[in-house]
Parts: structure tokens; C-alpha cells; sequence
């Protein structure tokens, strides 16, 4: 065990010392997963040494080591500040093209570098599954700057996936890679020119263009003819399937519009009609709702926040919980799975030519060879095709008991829906800051306008995705206990971000539960508008979602009656009785489901 740990401080040593070699500084300071810094100024932070199981990750660390080395030694930070575009997509963008700048320059000192940058990235693209359209973009554009700059090379699966996103990079820069490969050493050009490339392909204006053209489209086709509009849905899916850079949002984002003359009636898919285009709306009901700036929000996976040993801490102390109610999330836990397995009512398709063997019939073959095999194949069953998404209020008031048994609930249950066929997602809201963040100090340098809408950076949070199973994403659950994670709730915007995040999905049932424990509440927000605007907005919100959507939405109030919000809601008192509340509002739904079918 010795051996071990002199070997990691060995090497811990070794790229210190390669870190102030290739960043050409002696005073950099070098740290290693949490450990604190002296200065942000002059200091690298790497991940941290992951040596369980001896599986000690090597190639990350030395290929991290070498390119943040290098973009403190080229790259100037107050030119690239300069020259930065607009937009969050683009800020990226931008950023991804300086590491590279900075790589291609410093791979003509040190020939060992490309080699360790190369084996990293190659092992992590092809690690990648591209699910969010915003991480295709932007995986496409580093390796499409990769290839070009640094003439790596990309395994054939890798092209296939990037294709389509790749095509509209070598469309649009053509004619000027060359240019850029000219301009490596001088920063501010390379900056200049980058910038304004990327500027170019609208990432994030495009999605307000459209919106409008969707407007106009349905202004001129008040009495739409069924053939053409069962035309037109067939042609936007086509449009969509095929995403490019152009676009830069998923589909359902792009379909989604805002009235300026008048609130508008919005179709949006019904269970009765699977013939009806899923819509969403930006609005939901309320106009008069608006945000300062939408630039410093963030959607986050949770596995983004923190580095794998913290969360693999932070899930310990949740299963430390777990280990206290073992008895009672035992019996919630069987609860549930019986009254779910028994509401399937599993049958089976017997006598088939193909499928499972059926092993009660094996006797016959015994007894005469010349009897054929027989198979059995297990019926469709309802609850193969249902979403349910849990979102957690994320806010300062439920730190403590209230957030571990909500974490603790959202996992039993994730575990328990997943035996049963149902798919899970698990989201929570809250903001990056209290007291507004880059929001609200935008709005002071812009001389404090008056009612400037919602002023804070939000922070919606993916805890598991709906189609990840639960033992990849179950340290995730343990993020919710970290400090200073819980801050402001503006629960009506996170409602509108789950809902289409939902509607965009192809289950035929879709049952959003929300666990709150009160009033939306952001400081920043309420000093600088009406009392009452953010409640307005989620009154708004709910009552859109229960009228005109075919998402069923349900919440659970802890310690607050949130009735006055949502139709159907139930208050408890003790947190302890989340998990029993949570599973039997579920079941209700399930047994009402089984019940409408019937009839």
C-alpha cells in the first residue's frame, strides 16, 4: 500500500513539474480535485487522482495538464475577454477554439504533448453519446477544429454521429481555416476572426427567429386544410430530424412561440389524438412575464457540478440516511412495486413460432421428439409506455431533512418505476447566486431599468435523465446534500423547462410530480418588480400545463398547503411522510389510468 501511495505522489510531482516547464512559470501553482488554492491567478486545477481499483486515470491527468499548461503560456486573457461573442453557445465555442489555438502552437515545441492530447480525446469522444443537440454542436466544432488544426483522426463511428453537424462547419469556413492556421500567433486576429466566424452561425439568435416565422406561419393559416397540415408536420420533422449548425436547439425549442398582440390558443399533443404535432409554448398563458437576460442561465448535469469522489462522498452520507429508514423505504419500496406489477396485468401470447421457450410445454417434447418447440411472447403492457419526472424545489428552505428525504424518495423511486418498466427523469431548480449574480449586476450597468422581470441566474439541474439507468446516475442523488448547492426558487420558469423537456418525448402517458415546500422566492426579483410576480407566474404556468397540455401534474407541499397553485396537490406536515405520499399519489394515478382503459 506504501508503494502505491508513493507512486501517486511520485506522479503527482512529475506533472508539477511538466506543468511549470510547458507553462514556462515557476510560480504556478498546481492543485488536484478539491484541494484549495492560494491564488486563481496563477493555478492549474486538475482532476483529481482516481486511483480505485487501480484503474488510476493517467491519460486524463497528463492530457489536462499539458493543454491547460499551454493556454496559460499563449493565451491572453484580457485580448480573449476582448473579443468574445455573444451568446452561451458561442462563448463556448469561442473558448474550445483558444485551448486549440494554443495546443497547435505549443505541439510545435513539445512533440510529446499532441501524443498525450490526441490518446485523451480519442478515448473520451468516443465515450460520448451525443444525447443533448447543444453538446453535438459543440463536440462537432472541437473536432472539427481538431481534425483541421491538429490533423487527428477520427475512428469511422465518430464521423457517422457528427456528419451532419460537420457538413455546416466545412460550409461556413470554407475559406477561411487557412486564414486561421496563418493567424495562430497572433491572438487578437485569430480572436477577431473566430469570434466573428462564430457569430455568423447565429447559435443562439436563431431560436427567436423561428419562433417568429412559426408565428406568422400560424397567423396565415387560420383554417388550416387537415392533408396540409398533416404535410407541413410531416415536413417540420423532416427539417428537425436532421438538426443542423444553423439551428442549434433541439426540436422542440425551435417549434415554441410567443404572441405579442394576444395570448393564443397552442394545440398541444393530446393522448386522444396521437395525429397532433407535440408544442410547446415560451409563454405558458402569461404575457406579461419576461426575464432581464436569459445569458447566464445554465441547464446542468449533475455529474457537471462535482468531480466523481465528492459525489461518490455526498452519496455516501445519503445511504448513511438511507441505512435509518431501511425498514420504512423497504416497505415503501414493496408497496409500491406490488400495487404497479399488479395493476400490469401481465398475460402472455402462448403456442408461437418464435420468442421465450416455453419450458411448461418441454414435457411433450420428452415424451415425443416429434413434437415442435413452442414459444411465448409477453403482451404489450400500458406502463412500458410512461414517463414520470420528479422536480425537486432546490431552494435554501429545504435544507436539512426536507431535501435528504426528497433525494432519498426521488431514488427509491427511480429504483422501484425502473423494475417496473416506467422511465424516470429526476430534475431540480434553483439559482447560481443569491442576489441576482451576473443577472442583476448586468442590470446595474445597464443604469437599474424599472420592473426588469425575473433578475437571477438560474441553475435547473439534470439529476438523472429518463432514459439513463438508475446504478449509472445514483451518486448524482447525493449532490443534493452539498452545501451552498440550495439557493433562490423560480418555480414557474422550472416547470416550463420540465414540461418541454417532457413534451418533446414519444411516451404516450406523461406524470410530472413536483416537490416544493412553498412560494416561489428570489430576492432579487421581488425588490425589483411586484410582490406578487413570480406566484402570478406559476399560477399562470400550472393552470396551462393542467388545461391545455396532456401532462398530468401533481405536487406535494412540504410543510405548505400548495393549493392555491395546483389542482392537484397534497400538504404534509412531516417529511417523513414524503415517500408514503409520494407512492401513493403515483399509485392513485396508475389505478385512475387502469380505470379510463377499462371504460
Amino acid at each position: 500500500m506504501e508503494n502505491k501511495k508513493e507512486k501517486l505522489e511520485n506522479f503527482k510531482v512529475a506533472i508539477s513539474s511538466t506543468v511549470r516547464s510547458i507553462s514556462n512559470s515557476n510560480k504556478i501553482e498546481v492543485s488536484f480535485g478539491n484541494q484549495s488554492l492560494k491564488s486563481d491567478k496563477n493555478s492549474i486545477k486538475l482532476p483529481e487522482i482516481n486511483g480505485i481499483n487501480n484503474n488510476i486515470n493517467y491519460d486524463e491527468i497528463r492530457a489536462q495538464a499539458d493543454s491547460k499548461s499551454l493556454n496559460f503560456r499563449f493565451s491572453n486573457k484580457k485580448l480573449l475577454k476582448k473579443n468574445e461573442p455573444d451568446g452561451a453557445i458561442s462563448k463556448k465555442l469561442y473558448n474550445i477554439s483558444e485551448k486549440i489555438r494554443c495546443e497547435k502552437i505549443g505541439t510545435s515545441y513539445f512533440k510529446g504533448v499532441k501524443s498525450n492530447i490526441e490518446k485523451f480525446y480519442q478515448k473520451r469522444i468516443s465515450g460520448l453519446d451525443f444525447k443533448s443537440s447543444e453538446d453535438k454542436i459543440i463536440e462537432s466544432f472541437e473536432n472539427f477544429l481538431r481534425v483541421k488544426f491538429l490533423d487527428f483522426k477520427n475512428e469511422s463511428h465518430i464521423d457517422k454521429k457528427l456528419k451532419n453537424y460537420k457538413k455546416d462547419l466545412n460550409e461556413k469556413f470554407k475559406n477561411k481555416i487557412s486564414k486561421l492556421k496563418d493567424l495562430t500567433l497572433d491572438q487578437e486576429k485569430y480572436n477577431s476572426l473566430i469570434s466573428q466566424l462564430i457569430s455568423e452561425l447565429s447559435l443562439d439568435e436563431n431560436f427567436d427567429e423561428e419562433q417568429k416565422r412559426d408565428d406568422e406561419n400560424e397567423k396565415n393559416d387560420s383554417q388550416p386544410n387537415p392533408e396540409n397540415q398533416d404535410q407541413k408536420t410531416r415536413e417540420k420533422d423532416e427539417k428537425h430530424e436532421e438538426m443542423s449548425i444553423d439551428t442549434g436547439m433541439p426540436d422542440l425549442e425551435n417549434q415554441t412561440k410567443e404572441s405579442d398582440s394576444a395570448e393564443e390558443e397552442i394545440e398541444v399533443e393530446n393522448n386522444s389524438r396521437p395525429d397532433l404535432k407535440k408544442r410547446g409554448t415560451k409563454n405558458f398563458g402569461d404575457l406579461k412575464y419576461k426575464t432581464y437576460t436569459e445569458e447566464f442561465d445554465e441547464v446542468i448535469k449533475a455529474e457537471d457540478l462535482e468531480n466523481i469522489e465528492e459525489l461518490a462522498r455526498l452519496r455516501k452520507n445519503l445511504d448513511q440516511q438511507l441505512l435509518q429508514l431501511k425498514n420504512f423505504i423497504s416497505k415503501l419500496a414493496n408497496k409500491l412495486q406490488r400495487k404497479l406489477l399488479a395493476k400490469q396485468n401481465r398475460s402472455w401470447n402462448f403456442d408461437l413460432e418464435e420468442g421465450l421457450l416455453d419450458t411448461s410445454k418441454l414435457p411433450r417434447i420428452i415424451m415425443d421428439p416429434f413434437n415442435s418447440l413452442s414459444f411465448k411472447k409477453e403482451k404489450d403492457i400500458e406502463f412500458k409506455d410512461t414517463l414520470v419526472t420528479i422536480l425537486i424545489d432546490n431552494s435554501g428552505s429545504m435544507r436539512g431533512k426536507p431535501i435528504s428525504v426528497a433525494a432519498i424518495c426521488a431514488d427509491i423511486l427511480s429504483r422501484t418505476l425502473e423494475r417496473c418498466m416506467v422511465k424516470v427523469e429526476i430534475l431540480g431548480f434553483t439559482t447560481k447566486h443569491w442576489k441576482g449574480g451576473s443577472s442583476r449586476e448586468k442590470w446595474m450597468k445597464n443604469n437599474k431599468p424599472n420592473l426588469p422581470g425575473r433578475l437571477n441566474d438560474l441553475r435547473h439541474i439534470v439529476y438523472k435523465s429518463a432514459d439513463t439507468p438508475w446504478r449509472q446516475t445514483k451518486n448524482n442523488m447525493g449532490l443534493m446534500l452539498k452545501e451552498g448547492l440550495l439557493k433562490e426558487n423560480i418555480d414557474g420558469e422550472a416547470l416550463k423547462w420540465a414540461f418541454n423537456k417532457m413534451n418533446k418525448r414519444k411516451e404516450e402517458r406523461k406524470i410530472l410530480m413536483v416537490i416544493s415546500d412553498g412560494a416561489p422566492v428570489d430576492d432579487s426579483t421581488l425588490s425589483t418588480n411586484t410582490s406578487d410576480y413570480l406566484e402570478t407566474n406559476l399560477k399562470k404556468t400550472v393552470k396551462w400545463i393542467e388545461n391545455k397540455s396532456g401532462i398530468e401534474l401533481l405536487a406535494i407541499g412540504i410543510g405548505h398547503d400548495v393549493t392555491r397553485y395546483y389542482t392537484r396537490a397534497v400538504k404534509i406536515t412531516d417529511v417523513q411522510d414524503l415517500g408514503d405520499v409520494m407512492i401513493n399519489q403515483l399509485t392513485d394515478l396508475f389505478v385512475e389510468k387502469n380505470k379510463k382503459t377499462l371504460h
